[in-house]
């Protein structure tokens, strides 16, 4: 380092100045800034509020997930192998085509069944004609090379994707309430709250394959044609769905103990 020019001692600074920065900004405004954390410990606190659910919506790339793990453990195994492995590159190659399948493609139980009976029948097709042994020969000699490093960089970018989609999950949310919704957009104070009765909530489990992986969506739309409907790709949809259909047997309650009799 004693003989870098002032440009290289520059680079080297600016990251760890940049961090400095954001400490001093988040330590400015620590009062101000209203996370999901902060604002799932508010509902929790209300007295007034029993039934609560905040979410977020995740980067489609975390559909990735698979090829995330495959990448990971493929990169130990070229640390351990002396010589890459085509075999294991096109091993990666068709995780990483099905993932691109399931993030593209919407596949319900219906698309499944079609795709399944015509692979099968393909496969009776190919072995009438006796072209099956040759496909599965044609299928053995595809080899994808790939050095140890080009799996844990794929692995860094869809994870930096997905740590980046979590982060502005932060500061981006949808909480829901019996009586309103408070939709976050900002680190401040730049929510904007709607009441119950000018919104409604969609839960779509469509997607199979998605839902294999506990996902799906969850969408909110509103009376207001103008106001554009809020998508949310959400993990643990299951649980999340039960807790929203738990709200709205709240707000039922709630609207029945009004009435006059």
């Amino acid at each position: 380092m004693g003989d870098w020019t002032s440009t290289q001692t520059m680079v080297f600074v600016a990251p760890f100045a940049l961090l400095l920065l954001g400490l001093l900004v988040w330590f400015l405004m620590r009062r101000s800034i209203r996370t999901r954390f902060r604002m799932e410990k508010q509902l929790n606190d209300d007295p007034d509020i029993s039934e609560w659910l905040v979410v977020f919506g995740w980067t489609r790339k975390i559909i990735y997930f698979p090829v995330i793990i495959v990448s990971l453990v493929f990169f130990v195994l070229s640390l351990i192998i002396d010589q890459p492995s085509g075999a294991l590159g096109a091993v990666w190659l068709g995780v990483f085509l099905i993932n691109f399948m399931v993030e593209e493609y919407d596949a319900g139980i219906k698309e499944l069944l079609l795709l399944v009976l015509g692979l099968g029948g393909l496969v009776l097709w190919l072995s009438y004609l006796d072209w099956l042994d040759d496909l599965w020969r044609f299928l053995g000699c595809i080899s994808a090379d790939m050095n140890g490093v080009a799996y844990l960089i794929f692995a860094l970018i869809f994870l930096i994707a997905i740590v980046v989609s979590w982060i502005r999950g932060l500061f981006h949310y949808v909480a829901f309430t019996p009586n309103y919704i408070n939709i976050q957009k900002g680190p401040t104070e730049s929510g904007q709250q709607i009441g119950r009765e000018e919104i409604n909530t969609v839960v779509d489990t469509e997607d199979l394959l998605e839902r294999m992986l506990g996902f799906g969506r969850i969408t909110v739309t509103f009376r207001d044609a103008r106001r554009e409907d809020v998508r949310l790709l959400v993990w643990g949809i299951g649980k999340k769905s039960r807790k929203l259909e738990s709200i709205r047997g709240a707000i039922v309650i709630e609207r029945h103990k009004t009435e006059p009799i």
